[in-house]
This record gives structure tokens, C-alpha cells and sequence, in this order.
């Protein structure tokens, strides 16, 4: 039986417009190509912008870290990818919630859980003696 030859799709580049306020996780691609550490991080998106000169569309963001956020401008969307509400929201969206053991949820079910048994915990009727 001959072996079929494989063949191979190129990568498809996303084509996202991002909005003010839009969390993104982006690449300092010079750092990156250089090898040296500290090449991704998280943003949020300020401002878009079209430079006069390749006429590309760019954008500046806030870079949020530990440290307090440092502006950085000029971003090309092609190292920049979306930070989908879902996937920060995904450990909390299938904690496992009828284990009981809480150890086994992450830490943020577990706050999500506490702070949501709280504030219904007025609705539960007193127990009678």
C-alpha cells in the first residue's frame, strides 16, 4: 500500500480588531527572537492607532504586572492574541462542586463558592428547636 503524501495547511492568522478594555496576552517579538526572558505578557488595550508611514494598524496597551502597569505603544496585532472571559473563567465554571473535598477545586472556586453561600445564606429559613 502506497503512504499518501501529508499535506500541510498554513497557519492561520487570526484577524482580531480589539476594543478598549480588551485583555489581551501579546510578545515583545524582539525579546522573543533574542532568546531573553520576560517576551510575553498580559495587556489591556488602550488605544488603536494606523501608522502614517506602512499605513498597519497598531495599538497601544497598558501592560499589567506585578509591579503596577507600564504603557507600552505601538503593538502589532499579529503577536497579540485575546484573553477570552471564559478561559479566566473556566476553573470556577467546572469546579467540582459536589466533591467533598474542597482541597480538590482550585482556590478561586472555592472563594467564588464561599462568597456565593454568603450572600444566600439569609434566604435559608432559621432552623426550629
Amino acid at each position: 500500500m502506497a503512504q499518501q503524501p501529508q499535506t500541510t495547511q498554513p497557519a492561520v492568522r487570526p484577524q482580531t480588531r480589539y476594543r478598549k478594555g480588551d485583555l489581551v496576552l501579546f510578545r515583545d517579538v524582539e525579546r522573543f527572537w533574542l532568546g531573553l526572558p520576560g517576551h510575553t505578557f498580559i495587556g489591556r488595550v488602550e488605544r488603536s492607532w494606523t501608522n502614517i508611514h506602512s499605513h498597519k494598524l497598531l495599538y497601544d496597551l497598558m501592560e499589567l504586572n506585578v509591579n503596577g502597569p507600564r504603557a507600552r505603544s505601538g503593538i502589532d496585532p499579529d503577536y497579540m492574541r485575546p484573553l477570552p472571559p471564559a478561559d479566566a473563567m473556566h476553573d470556577i465554571d467546572t469546579a467540582p462542586l459536589n466533591e467533598p473535598d474542597t482541597g480538590a477545586m482550585t482556590p478561586a472556586a472555592v472563594a467564588w463558592l464561599r462568597q456565593h453561600l454568603a450572600q444566600h445564606a439569609s434566604a435559608v429559613p432559621a432552623r426550629r428547636a
